[in-house]
């Protein structure tokens, strides 16, 4: 058998994992009815309104605002879930403890409850009468109808994105590595930030970007609390129903554009960041 026969049976030989060409395309035509059609929509909706009448939309001071609010709360949000998500996931999967079951079943409950009951539950809390704001108000601290309420809200639906996120690779890491380390000098901070922390942090940012876009797109669970006042505590969700309920199609389909582009960059960076990160620790390769 010559190299080029040898080459070319090399090329021929099947796949160890068969179906591929039948699954891809599955996924492709899977894909393109749900996401890419959809967007292709809104794109050509968008394209209609052309360049002036869509940047004098894009670049409106209540829309900027709308924009800005829907984006700094969901990212403040996702870091907070970044952070306590992962505390949450290694209590839940290092420790034994009375309970633990309910607390574990409770981290999926914003996947089951309506985002409407959310925000009414968070509003009942936090508003300036509720049972927690009532304590909060004399301090003058007010959480109810201000950006600090969007947060809290998005952390409420976020949280389970990061826990469920990091938890199986927790999980995944042996209780050994840890006694290595410590049996080489290292002290319990050295441990996590040198030891722990670099293979969690490609499933933590995932947990981060799903949080974030999550947040940036919900509605439900923030518009009671939000209190909805224009250029305080308006999101650019609400932005886009209230446009619509105007039959204002163009500025809706104009902001809803905007969100996209915007949320596909951040999206993009981060998972530019997850990429590297796996390449620079080793993890997922």
């Amino acid at each position: 058998m010559t190299t080029s026969d040898t080459s070319r049976w090399r090329i021929r030989r099947p796949s160890v994992i068969p179906g591929f060409g039948l699954t891809l395309g599955f996924t492709l035509i899977w894909l393109t009815l749900l996401i890419l059609v959809p967007l292709s929509g809104l794109a050509w909706r968008s394209a209609d309104l052309g360049w002036d009448k869509f940047w004098s939309i894009a670049l409106d001071a209540r829309t900027l605002n709308a924009l800005r609010i829907s984006f700094t709360t969901a990212f403040i949000a996702a870091l907070v879930n970044a952070v306590f998500g992962v505390v949450l996931a290694w209590v839940l999967v290092r420790y034994r403890f009375p309970g633990k079951r309910v607390i574990d079943a409770m981290v999926d409950l914003p996947f089951a409850l309506p985002t409407a009951v959310a925000g009414i539950a968070l509003t009942t809390l936090y508003a300036p009468n509720g049972w927690i704001g009532q304590f909060l108000t004399p301090l003058g601290i007010k959480i109810a109808f201000t950006p600090i309420g969007i947060v809290i809200a998005l952390v409420f639906v976020g949280l389970p994105f990061v826990v469920r996120t990091v938890q199986p690779i927790i999980e995944e890491i042996d209780k050994e590595v840890e006694e290595a380390a410590a049996t080489l000098g290292a002290s319990r901070f050295q441990t996590i930030s040198r030891v722990l922390l670099p293979g969690l942090l490609p499933a933590v940012l995932t947990g981060f970007a799903l949080a974030f876009a999550r947040g940036v797109g919900e509605y439900g669970s923030v518009i009671f609390i939000a209190g909805n006042l224009p250029f305080k505590s308006e999101i650019a969700p609400l932005l886009i129903v209230i446009k619509l309920e105007e039959y204002n199609y163009a500025a809706a389909t104009g902001i809803a554009a905007v969100m996209l582009i915007l949320s596909f960059a951040m999206l993009l960076i981060i998972n530019l960041v997850q990429s590297w990160s796996r390449r620079r620790y080793g993890y997922g390769a």
